[in-house]
């Protein structure tokens, strides 16, 4: 059996996952203007000049910090409601074909992030994958945030909760595919038989090239909601659009079925 591996945040949607959710934490009371603010300026750094250990590291112990406390259940039913406004509208559509070619091949498909449970379980659910590696936050007894984490899904954890997973569900590793943008996820990407490099990074951009690994482009954010629903279309541009659809997944299940051959 084999699986395909996607990271999240400028993989799977064109933000920073916890940085997109800022403006429903902040009507929830859960954070103030000032944290909004921060999280774009972050979230535009993170775009043009990628994510180093150090910045990942500073991150993570500034929100350890700034959630202690935070209730779960309320973050939750926050980040579910809030899926359809927040998420919804920066998902890459080529992400979204991928994903459904892998599934149409018989993949087991998987949401791979270093971001929170409470955020990326939703997230897997609503875009109907099999299921997610993500972060774990500690929990108090009380089911408020401890500060600490359980499982940090980050770097060489990630490729060890893939290899968990894979003797778990029975995986061949050497037959999967695993997407990524980030330098950070080198183990995750070495874990599998056909690693690919999206939107990579200057250092994954390089290592690719040396390894002749492929690299993708995603560009075109799409609302879910507009893939499935099809208003006030005529039949014959309803079956253009059927057609063409088709064509992307055929032409990505042929890229697939001629990786596995290689």
């Amino acid at each position: 059996m084999r699986a395909a591996f996607f990271d999240l945040d400028k993989t799977v949607i064109a933000k920073a996952s916890i940085a997109a959710f800022g403006r429903p934490l902040y009507r929830g009371g859960l954070i103030n203007r000032r944290l909004v603010a921060r999280a774009v300026v972050s979230q535009l750094i993170y775009l043009h000049l990628g994510a180093s250990e150090q910045k990942l590291a500073r991150v993570r112990e500034s929100m350890l910090t700034l959630t202690k406390g935070w209730d779960q259940a309320q973050i939750r039913e926050i980040v579910r409601e809030a899926l359809e406004e927040t998420v919804e509208p920066i998902i890459y559509a080529e992400a979204l074909d991928l994903i459904e070619a892998h599934r149409a091949a018989g993949y087991k498909v998987y949401l791979v992030s270093a971001s929170p449970e409470d955020i990326v379980l939703p997230l897997a659910e609503h875009l109907g994958v099999d299921g997610a590696i993500a972060s774990r936050p500690a929990v108090d007894d009380e089911g408020r945030y401890a500060g600490e984490m359980e499982f940090y899904a980050y770097g060489p954890f990630k490729a060890e909760a893939m290899r968990e997973l894979a003797e778990a569900e029975g995986f061949d590793l050497a037959a999967s595919s695993a997407y990524s943008d980030s330098y950070t996820d080198l183990p995750m990407l070495e874990a599998v038989g056909h690693p690919v490099a999206v939107n990579p990074d200057r250092v994954l951009a390089k290592v690719a090239q040396e390894r002749e690994w492929e690299v993708m482009q995603f560009t075109k954010p799409i609302r879910l909601r507009d893939r499935v629903s099809v208003p006030r279309l005529s039949i014959t541009t309803a079956a253009a659009g059927v057609t063409a659809a088709a064509s992307v997944g055929a032409l990505v299940a042929w890229r697939l079925a001629r990786r596995a051959a290689l």
